[in-house]
C-alpha cells in the first residue's frame, strides 16, 4: 500500500462511517448519506474481485443503505482507469466538487494568535455552539453525531470566542501520528483575522498530546479560500481523490 492509499485510510478511520464494510481492500461506507466521505466506496488497492464486479456490489450495497452508489478514487491510479472503462462517470452532481486536493502540513503552528480572539479550546465533547456552528444544528441526528463525534480515535471539539461569542469552530481526529482537521468554520463577519490559523493551532497542540506530528486535510479543489488559507501554514498537496458515479442510462 502507497502512502496515498495509507492517508486514505487512515482520513477514513478520522471520519467514521455508520456501516465500513470491507471488500478486499475497498471499504464500502454508509451514514444515511451525511457527507460524501461517509458514503459510498473508498476505492483503494484490490478489492479482491475485479473492479467491474466490485463496483456492481458497491451499487448493491449502496441501494441496501439507501444512499446514491458513489466510489471515492485516486487521481491518476489505475483503479480511476479501471471505474471509466465501467462506465461510470465523475459525480459533478456533488454539492461540494467531485475533485478534492489532500493537503500535508505541519500539526502546529507555533505562536498562531488571533486577531480579537478571546479563547480558544479544545474540548473532548462537542458543546451546543459548536455543533450549531459545524453542522448547522444544535440537535444532530445519529449520523451526524456518530461521524463527527463517534468512532474509536480521540476526537477534540475545538472553539474560538470573541468576548462571550463563539465564531469559530473545528474538528480534529488523530490516527496513528496523523492529525485529521475538518470542517473549519469561521462565522462570516469574524473572517480574514486569523482565526482559522488560531483554531488549526489549538487542534496542533490537543493533538500533540496525542503523538500527531503531521496534519492531513481534504479540501475540495474548487474552494480556493481555504486552499490559500492552508498554503499560508506550510500545507501542500500530497495527492488528489475525485468521486465517481454509474452513468445515467
Amino acid at each position: 500500500m502507497n502512502e496515498a492509499e495509507m492517508l486514505e485510510n487512515a482520513c477514513a478511520d478520522a471520519w467514521p462511517a455508520l456501516t465500513d464494510q470491507p471488500l478486499g481492500q475497498w471499504r464500502l461506507r454508509a451514514a444515511a448519506g451525511f457527507t460524501g466521505r461517509a458514503n459510498g466506496a473508498l476505492a483503494i488497492g484490490d478489492p479482491g474481485t475485479g473492479v467491474p464486479r466490485a463496483l456492481k456490489h458497491a451499487c448493491e450495497f449502496a441501494h441496501v443503505h439507501g444512499i446514491q452508489p458513489v466510489a471515492q478514487v485516486l487521481d491518476g491510479s489505475a483503479t480511476e482507469r479501471a471505474v471509466a472503462a465501467a462506465g461510470w462517470v465523475h459525480h459533478e452532481g456533488h454539492q461540494a466538487g467531485y475533485e478534492v486536493s489532500v493537503l500535508l502540513g505541519p500539526a502546529e503552528q507555533p505562536g498562531a494568535t488571533g486577531s480579537g480572539v478571546g479563547g480558544v479550546s479544545v474540548a473532548e465533547t462537542p458543546c451546543a455552539p459548536w455543533w450549531e456552528l459545524v453542522a448547522g444544528t444544535a440537535s444532530p441526528g445519529r449520523a451526524q453525531r456518530h461521524v463527527l463525534a463517534g468512532g474509536t480515535a480521540p476526537v477534540g471539539f475545538a472553539t474560538a470566542r470573541v468576548g462571550t461569542e463563539t465564531v469559530g469552530a473545528a474538528r480534529g481526529t488523530v490516527v496513528g501520528s496523523l492529525l485529521h482537521v475538518a470542517r473549519l468554520t469561521v462565522v462570516a463577519t469574524h473572517r480574514r483575522r486569523g482565526l482559522g490559523t488560531v483554531l488549526m493551532n489549538g487542534l496542533g497542540r490537543w493533538a500533540a498530546r496525542y503523538g500527531a506530528t503531521r496534519c492531513v486535510l481534504q479540501v475540495e479543489a474548487n474552494n480556493t479560500a481555504a486552499l490559500a488559507l492552508y498554503r499560508g501554514l506550510g500545507f501542500t498537496e500530497h495527492h488528489r481523490y475525485r468521486y465517481w458515479v454509474p452513468a445515467k442510462a
